[in-house]
């Protein structure tokens, strides 16, 4: 019961401090980036032509994914869309093509909590697709009853950072081939949380995560979203290292009304409080959406890799997320989980 309360304070003081404007750029305002917290996706992508890109964009089926894969298409872009079943994303492509008539679509099938799907997507991709350009790991999970993945790890941290982990390492020979041959950087999106904060970075073992006892649905989330950030810093700090022409970078997409109602809507003494309120002020999909497709387009962000990101512009995440030394062993511990060889093209 106290850590449920802890929760809902947690996300209603986010939330307030959002209405605020106590972190972040407050609403309306502009950061140094000519964008800010209410910036739409289609207006950060404004006058941008992604003609020639391929971009895999998964939780593309719902929320601010599927907004994402939109105006990527709108832009021009060939958009693959990651399903778990085939008739969901068609479906949401469908949608889709109603809105942009002349989007580029494609759907495959993957569920992120299994690392066999995963293989056999990479797989399937590299043998059908020529190109990829743009990798937006969105897809994830929130604050869901303790389960455990068809691969042994708590689902959360299978879903939100495991399966993109292994997605990322397959794709990167595609991504780097892409790259050399276009001459086009390749640029690698993981959207975080501002959640990570709660994860002391402490969590990074098999028996801690799995352990029912210590389990907490909101703090297990936030370890994997600490998980993004410093999985998006350690593939920067090996592009530079190997001279790639890829960048990477993790994001804070916003504190969006429809994740908060859905956590907290068993604490109905918040409700009557912060639903009026979020409706005129929080963020809605199209600006959730946004610092996505500006860490994915823009022209500003060529060569800026290693970068948290919020309202679309630069932010700084909680010192343990800046820590080098732990995003090397959170690589190490999700190559384990893996298996070693998780950087191998698909075969």
């Amino acid at each position: 019961m106290l850590e449920r309360v802890a929760d809902n304070w947690w996300l209603a003081r986010e939330a307030v401090s959002a209405v605020m404007g106590l972190w972040g750029w407050p609403w309306g305002r502009r950061g140094p980036s000519g964008f800010g917290s209410a910036s739409t996706a289609e207006e950060v992508t404004a006058g941008v032509d992604a003609t020639n890109l391929t971009a895999i964009v998964t939780g593309a089926t719902n929320g601010i994914g599927k907004e994402t894969a939109r105006v990527l298409a709108l832009r021009g872009a060939k958009v693959i869309i990651p399903a778990r079943t085939l008739a969901s994303g068609q479906k949401v492509k469908e949608s889709l093509a109603d809105q942009v008539p002349s989007s580029k679509l494609h759907v495959m099938e993957m569920d992120l909590s299994s690392l066999s799907s995963v293989r056999n997507f990479a797989r399937s991709f590299d043998s059908s697709h020529e190109h990829l350009n743009i990798l937006i790991n969105n897809a994830g999970i929130m604050a869901c009853p303790y389960q455990i993945s068809e691969d042994g790890i708590e689902l959360q941290f299978a879903t939100n950072h495991v399966g993109h982990f292994l997605l990322t390492s397959l794709l990167l020979d595609k991504m780097k081939s892409t790259a050399r041959e276009t001459g086009v950087q390749g640029r690698i999106i993981n959207v975080s949380s501002v959640a990570h904060k709660r994860s002391d970075g402490t969590c990074f073992e098999l028996k801690k995560l799995n352990d029912k006892a210590r389990y907490h649905p909101f703090i297990a989330y936030s370890h994997s979203k600490l998980a993004n950030i410093l999985h998006a810093n350690e593939l920067s700090r090996r592009f530079q290292e190997e001279g790639c022409n890829l960048t990477a970078n993790s994001l804070h997409p916003g504190v969006i009304f429809t994740n908060i109602v859905r956590y907290i809507a068993g604490n109905s003494a918040l409700l009557p409080v912060l639903s009026p309120l979020a409706k005129l002020v929080l963020k809605g999909v199209p600006q959730g959406a946004a610092t996505t497709c500006y860490l994915a387009l823009h022209p500003d962000l060529k060569n800026v890799s290693g970068k948290y990101f919020a309202d679309c512009n630069e932010a700084t995440p909680t010192a343990v997320a800046r820590d080098a030394e732990l995003a090397k062993k959170v690589w190490l511990f999700s190559e384990e989980l893996v298996g070693t060889n998780a950087a191998s093209k698909p075969k």
